[in-house]
């Protein structure tokens, strides 16, 4: 079995992100870029399984993907904090009923799964469903200048078929948000890689 198809099962996914250390890299995305207060209203873009929620204190969560293995996992798990819907993001508009509607939107490993034209409507759904104020926070990786060829050849094999430079994610959240601040990270996994952050404020 290809790991592609083996990451589709939520038991192994969760595994696999344990040994590279992504428990640890999503707790800093949460506390230095997400940054939720209690009670927050988070709409979480490709939520997967859930995980993020072991990070999260208690929100009004709403989270959809397209894996309905993930989203019967995360129901399990997550259904006392959450809730959970299994769509692509093209099929999102039942978010968009009421609009402006949250303080906070997630995209956490996404954007490089979706090419341009999905990928501007996720940055369509998240500045509809945004309160003013509200911020769409993204995390994904990225190749950048100077790069360890390990970590360009981890990200050349990515499951996403969209891995993109910085210029490639910054113009496509700006062709949709006017303000968007980018961090770029080495660290955040044991093994080498780079993330790329993007905090759109609308």
């Amino acid at each position: 079995m290809k790991l592609n198809s083996i990451l589709e099962l939520p038991v192994l996914y969760k595994l696999f992100s344990t040994l590279v250390g992504a428990q640890n890299s999503q707790s800093i995305f949460v506390n230095q870029y997400v940054r939720p207060v209690t009670g927050a209203r988070i709409l979480d873009i490709g939520c997967g399984p859930g995980n993020i929620l072991d990070h999260l204190p208690q929100v009004d969560y709403f989270g959809f993907d397209f894996n309905p293995s993930y989203i019967e996992s995360a129901t399990r798990r997550y259904g006392d904090r959450g809730q959970f819907f299994c769509q692509r993001v093209s099929e999102a508009q039942v978010f968009l009923e009421q609009p402006e509607s949250f303080d906070i939107v997630l995209a956490i490993g996404i954007l490089h799964h979706l090419d341009d034209a999905e990928a501007i409507q996720l940055f369509d759904i998240a500045k509809r469903a945004l309160k003013k104020g509200g911020r769409l926070v993204t995390f994904d990786g990225c190749y950048v200048k100077d790069q360890s060829p390990a970590a360009k050849y981890l990200l050349s094999r990515d499951r996403g078929q969209f891995v993109r430079d910085e210029k490639g994610y910054t113009d496509l959240a700006r062709a949709r948000f006017d303000n968007v601040v980018v961090s770029i990270r080495n660290d955040l996994l044991h093994i080498p890689y780079t993330h790329i952050m993007l905090e759109c404020m609308k």
